[in-house]
């Protein structure tokens, strides 16, 4: 198999875990706690969380985005070329929709059900902005500062945190988002709300570019030789392009 299909079946079966983890869980909790929104979004979180932290560890030697902002980064800086791009996007829409299939069937729904949460308004959008600098932020900061080998960590850690401190619950990631309008559970978004969500998230990964440029210009040398960076993921590498990546 050649490396770029290798990529594309790596986002794809990481972004469908992703999005069962985030619509499963929020199905589940939804029937352990109906009457508490706020354990609801607590149990939610942490399964988030925790299974990023899971899908990075185990699928980062191969790619490990998820994330269509994050791979459209990568091609702003030249990590990527546009074709590989194009196909590590597609895979990651198309894994999302999948995941969210699965979730549904898991629990005796109907695989497709638009959702009917409205999500709308200009704190929910700022919310979206906020979340998706802060996650390319938390990426970046972690591997061009050389500890590549922790950043499954942080993200997970920063997801489970921006469910709570953004207003919008952090779907920062386009993909999640358009997967998460075709079930009307817990998780689900309103096929309406979704455009202002993904262009928010958007503008989050256009204002976080530069940021990153500006704070990390360069990739520092690994930590330790123990350690070694796995990827050059949002710096040009001066050889040819390694077979790994990371999430978002």
């Amino acid at each position: 198999m050649s490396v770029l299909k290798r990529r594309a079946v790596a986002e794809f079966t990481g972004t469908a875990f992703l999005v069962m983890a985030v619509v499963g869980s929020g199905v589940m909790a939804s029937r352990l706690s109906p009457n508490d929104v706020g354990l609801q979004l607590l149990q939610n979180s942490v399964a988030t969380g925790a299974a990023l932290v899971a899908l990075i560890l185990a699928l980062q030697p191969v790619s490990a985005s998820f994330n269509p902002v994050v791979t459209l980064v990568e091609r702003a800086l030249g990590i990527l070329d546009t074709p590989t791009a194009l196909a590590l996007v597609a895979a990651q829409f198309a894994g999302g929709l999948a995941g969210t299939v699965l979730a549904n069937l898991m629990f005796g729904l109907d695989a497709v059900t638009l959702s009917t949460h409205q999500r709308a308004g200009g704190g929910l959008w700022l919310g979206e902005v906020v979340a998706t600098i802060g996650l390319l932020l938390v990426i970046c900061g972690t591997i061009r500062s050389g500890r590549s080998d922790r950043v499954a960590f942080a993200v997970g850690g920063f997801i489970t945190a921006a469910y709570w401190f953004t207003s919008s619950t952090s779907f920062a990631n386009p993909a999640v988002t358009a997967a998460r309008t075709i079930t009307d559970t817990f998780a689900g978004i309103a096929p309406a709300s979704a455009p202002a969500f993904i262009l928010a998230q958007l503008l989050g990964g256009a204002a976080g570019l530069p940021l990153i440029r500006a704070l990390y210009p360069r990739v520092a040398a690994p930590l330790a030789a123990s350690a070694p960076l796995p990827a050059p993921l949002l710096a040009p590498a001066p050889g040819p392009e390694s077979d790994r990546k990371v999430l978002s």
